[in-house]
């Protein structure tokens, strides 16, 4: 059953109760009441009596005798006591004064139960019985008069007030069914609307359930169910955190596994080349009879693959011992740097007919200089592979603020396509692999200069467009 439900029967249930007893209360309180006054004024009617009776009774001479005395005093009474229902009996029960002709003997037979219960100490009593369809209020009191007993009784309809009883009642009856009536729409709609929020958090979590992440409670009232819409919504915001999280944990796994795939055929695929080679030319030179100058072209072709082997196991090596490698931070002038990079490219460029440039801005920065000699090398090594004879290479160092310095490295080269460029840090990643190779490269310059930026605490950005040249910014904190 639906809480709605539950609270919807309970507050009908309740207010019934709640209705039917306070109701028959006031109504029983109310007949009481009135019984009560009948009873009270029946009292009083029944001691007028008796004083107007004895008063009389004894006001005559006892030698006149007890049944003249009698009948003084019943005349006093009717002329006294206004009303037909004064009755007296003597001890045997026999009516003295009063017509009883209209009335059946089961009410006269109640009246002599109540008198007979009457004694010298208990002299006044009274009752309420219903005979046939009305009701009377049946009161006696016992009058001794020099040894002659008496009952005095008094018997008074009230019909009516059971009439009024039974009027109210039925009035009642209906002002209750119409209440409930009422009262059951009301609460109806009532535990709907309160429950309201309650099924708004349940829907909430029945589409999160069903991969909705983003649907959230609206209810933000300051009551319980407001503080749970809020709580709740602070769950959803941490489930959906911690899943981002595993999705994104998931995916850097992912991507750590795509890149040591291709690492790994990568690396295999850069072995391959230089190995097939220097298998084929050593199988020459045991298996065929050469001539020296063919035997000299093997030789130097194994030797050049060789070097090339040596080339590519010593940037790895350098590659895998920077994740391993604690940096050793010292003062490093730029000027020195300047100078030193000055001299190892001139001859580089001068070679391929490069017009390069180098300036530097002085400044002390904080670092290992021979890793930052070797992220500018092949900063400008790439820049030379990728740039055609009569080109331009500019190397520009200068300062950002107080805080940081930045290297820049231009070329007017061959570009890299815009969709690659978020790749050419990664190991053995090559944009033209044919070009690479033939000029000595294995793609994993990029990689260390990555590396070496990270654990300078920098970072690395690279502007490119095909056909037009290459910017690479380098920014270190000094």
């Amino acid at each position: 059953m639906k809480f709605s439900d539950k609270l919807f029967f309970t507050m009908t249930a309740l207010m019934t109760v709640i209705f039917a007893v306070f109701g028959i209360w006031i109504l029983s309180s109310f007949f009481q009441n009135l019984l009560n006054r009948e009873l009270d004024q029946g009292s009083m009617e029944n001691q007028m009596f008796q004083y107007v009776f004895e008063m009389a009774y004894r006001s005559v001479p006892s030698e006149y005798g007890e049944e003249y005395a009698l009948t003084k005093a019943t005349e006093s009474i009717t002329k006294n006591l206004k009303g037909d229902n004064f009755y007296i009996f003597n001890r045997d029960g026999e009516l003295l004064y009063g017509n009883f002709s209209n009335q059946e003997d089961g009410l006269l037979s109640e009246l002599h139960t109540l008198q007979n219960m009457l004694n010298a100490r208990n002299n006044y009593g009274s009752r309420v019985t219903r005979h046939g369809n009305k009701y009377y209020l049946l009161s006696s009191c016992r009058s001794d008069n020099d040894g002659l007993i008496l009952y005095l009784t008094i018997c008074k309809d009230i019909s009516s007030i059971f009439e009024d009883r039974s009027v109210l009642l039925n009035q009642y009856r209906f002002a209750l069914a119409l209440l409930l009536i009422v009262g059951t729409v009301l609460i109806f709609f009532l535990s709907h609307y309160i429950t309201k929020p309650i099924r708004e958090v349940s829907a909430t979590a029945r589409a999160i359930t069903h991969g909705d992440l983003s649907v959230r409670c609206a209810n933000q009232t300051r009551d319980e169910i407001g503080e749970l819409a809020r709580n709740f919504n602070r769950m959803a915001n941490a489930l959906v955190e911690r899943v981002k999280e595993k999705e994104e944990e998931a995916r850097e796994k992912e991507l750590e596994a795509k890149r040591q795939e291709d690492f790994t055929a990568a690396f295999a695929h850069e072995l391959k080349t230089p190995l097939t080679s220097i298998i084929g030319y050593a199988d020459m030179l045991g298996t065929m009879e050469l001539s020296e100058a063919e035997r000299s072209e093997a030789v130097y072709y194994i030797f050049q693959q060789g070097k090339r082997l040596e080339n590519l196991s010593h940037k790895l090596l350098e590659l895998v011992g920077l994740d391993k490698q604690e940096l050793e931070r010292r003062p490093i002038s730029t000027r020195e740097l300047e100078e030193n990079i000055r001299n190892t490219m001139r001859p580089i460029f001068h070679k391929k007919g490069i017009h390069g440039k180098i300036t530097l801005e002085r400044a002390k920065l904080w670092g290992d200089r021979d890793l930052l000699l070797s992220l500018l090398y092949n900063l400008l090594d790439n820049g030379v592979k990728a740039v055609p004879p009569d080109g331009f290479i500019l190397l520009k160092g200068s300062r950002l603020g107080r805080n940081e310095y930045e290297f820049k490295v231009v070329d007017n080269g061959r570009g890299i396509p815009e969709e690659e460029i978020a790749r050419v840090t990664e190991a053995f990643y090559m944009v033209d692999k044919s070009r690479s190779r033939k000029e000595g490269g294995a793609g994993i310059g990029m990689a260390l200069c990555q590396k070496i930026v990270r654990l300078h605490g920098g970072f690395l950005q690279i502007d490119s467009k095909l056909g037009e040249g290459t910017v690479v910014r380098v920014t270190l904190p000094i």
